[in-house]
């Protein structure tokens, strides 16, 4: 007899917007009503191992932090480990030790499940028996299981068998899957697994209930949802929905009172906050096996307007995007045609002067009297980055970009702007070029190679395409005097993209040729010195 199960990750999955920090009242809510509502398992977070940035209690789940929880009796208690960590430099038994620290017997935690890709899974299923020997259940998840061949999805199971897992899932990554697919893969797992299945799901095609439902209809037992679909991009199968027609695969009637009153108190505002949910957008990317968080990534900017969004997708769709990177939407070299190469030379008009370089942080609309004041006081060259207009444009003298996404994104703005245009004409996409064509544009070169800074007369190499870094080499080829930046705030606490420019302002420090480089407006990058704008 099949035992249906019905295990919420909602703290876990919707940590992705929150920082995996919920407020105690909150958790104290939540887990009322998973007990009311008849869930079976809640898994209340990762235990990451790094710790970058801040991150919320339910990014570690310490047994601390689980003790301190008034959970329901009958909720069994799950933690995620993401496979990588045990893939790293540190041996697996020490990183095990490391992220439990304490024997089933004296944890509030019951059940572990491993996420990872095919390419781990050989490094992380010996984890499983380390695990089961202190007493946890244990389950593996296999992500990006759609784009498995069924050799590899046979090879998945067969491999399941030489271990003692509780439960062996499969996610949906990228929402791509249809319930006929969902069926397919059970069966290829089923020739060589016979124990107990479980399904995580996306709902990027709208599909994530049906795949869900379909795979309960074909034997899986363990059955993945999140309240109101909280997760990354267009989210998950959703719990409230999921518990009603768990009733009839049960016969256990659930009390969806607390859960709908935890959904009006706290997770609408906050979907209504973040947007998860599925769009059309979303559904793209399903179907063309786009990881969600590029859209989710475009939609939270707002200078992606509807073809913007959807010439990505095309692009992503025809290059590859199965994994995000910011480096990847914010600079990806494989958007530039062939070697770095260009034909204007910046010294003829940046040679010995100073130049400011406008980023796109509050810093320019907050001091733009003192800016504006100081630019015509000292006439400076002034670079702005992108479209940025928070100081008169009649005292801008350039602009620079040098993504095609994001030249894409504003080429109609930078139509209606006056000032030339320095970015690498000869390298981008002949549509991207024939976009621009009424503008007056400074071809400059750029090649990307991670970890460095050359300086040549009409093209440069930098660590990573984003603009910034594109603007430093163009003033130091140009043999700017000093460069004085406003503007460059930096971005909220663990927010990746921080780390990015710190690197990047290491490596354009290390390359030792550059001018002068200081920051008059408040910033947050270390890496960047900084004076006071009222003081110079």
């Amino acid at each position: 007899m099949i035992i249906t199960r019905i295990v919420d990750c909602t703290l876990r999955d919707g940590g992705y917007y929150t920082a995996w920090d919920f407020s105690p009242e909150l958790i104290a809510e939540y887990l009322v009503a998973m007990k009311a509502a008849q869930v079976d398992v809640i898994e209340l977070g990762f235990r990451f191992l790094g710790n970058q940035g801040f991150k919320g209690a339910c990014a570690y789940a310490t047994d601390e932090f689980l003790r301190r929880l008034e959970i329901p009796s009958g909720l069994e208690v799950a933690v995620m480990v993401n496979g990588a960590d045990l893939c790293g430099p540190m041996d697996r038994e020490t990183a095990l030790q490391r992220l439990f620290p304490e024997d089933a017997a004296t944890s509030s935690v019951s059940i572990v499940r491993f996420a990872c890709h095919y390419h781990e899974l050989k490094d992380v299923l010996p984890a499983t028996s380390s695990l089961v020997d202190r007493g946890y259940r244990v389950g593996v998840n296999l992500m990006q299981i759609a784009d498995r061949t069924e050799r590899e999805v046979r090879e998945i199971g067969k491999l399941a068998t030489e271990w003692p897992l509780e439960v062996l899932y499969f996610a949906d990554s990228m929402g791509s899957m249809a319930p006929e697919d969902t069926a397919r893969i059970i069966g290829w797992l089923r020739v060589e697994w016979d124990g107990p299945l479980g399904i995580h799901t996306h709902d990027n095609m709208g599909l994530a209930l049906s795949n869900t439902l379909r795979a309960a209809a074909e034997g899986v037992s363990w059955l993945d949802a999140t309240v109101t679909g909280m997760g990354r991009g267009p989210g998950n199968a959703r719990t409230e929905e999921l518990v009603i027609e768990a009733e009839a695969l049960r016969g256990r009637r659930a009390n969806l009172v607390p859960l709908m009153a935890l959904i009006r108190k706290h997770f609408g505002p906050m979907k209504a906050q973040y947007g998860w949910g599925t769009n059309p957008y979303y559904y793209l990317a399903g179907k063309y096996g786009i990881h969600p968080t590029y859209i989710q990534e475009m939609q939270g900017d707002a200078r992606y307007d509807e073809e913007d969004i959807l010439a990505v997708i095309d692009h992503l769709r025809a290059e590859g995007g199965k994994k995000f990177s910011f480096n990847t939407l914010d600079g990806a070299r494989q958007f530039y045609r062939g070697e770095a190469r260009g034909s204007w030379c910046p010294a003829e008009v940046m040679a010995d002067r100073e130049v400011l370089v406008l980023g796109a942080g509050p810093g320019v609309a907050a001091h733009r009297p003192a800016l504006e004041a100081h630019i015509r006081r000292t006439r400076p060259l002034v670079v702005a980055l992108n479209t940025q207009s928070e100081i008169a444009p009649e005292l801008i003298d350039l602009r620079i970009a040098c993504h095609p996404v994001r030249l894409l994104a504003d080429a109609e703005a930078h139509a209606g702007l006056p000032q030339p245009l320095i970015t690498p004409v000869s390298m981008l996409p002949e549509g991207l070029r024939a976009a621009l064509r009424d503008k007056q544009l400074l071809d400059f070169g750029i090649g990307i190679e991670r970890g460095r800074f050359e300086f040549h007369d009409t093209h440069c190499i930098a660590p990573a395409s984003l603009v910034l870094a594109y603007a430093l080499a163009v003033a130091t080829s140009g043999r700017a005097a000093h460069i004085l930046m406003a503007g460059f705030d930096g971005y909220p606490a663990g927010d990746p993209r921080n780390d990015e420019i710190e690197a990047m302002l290491a490596a354009f420090a290390a390359s030792g040729l550059q001018p002068s480089l200081v920051s008059i407006t408040p910033t947050r990058y270390k890496g960047l010195p900084a004076r006071s704008l009222y003081g110079l």
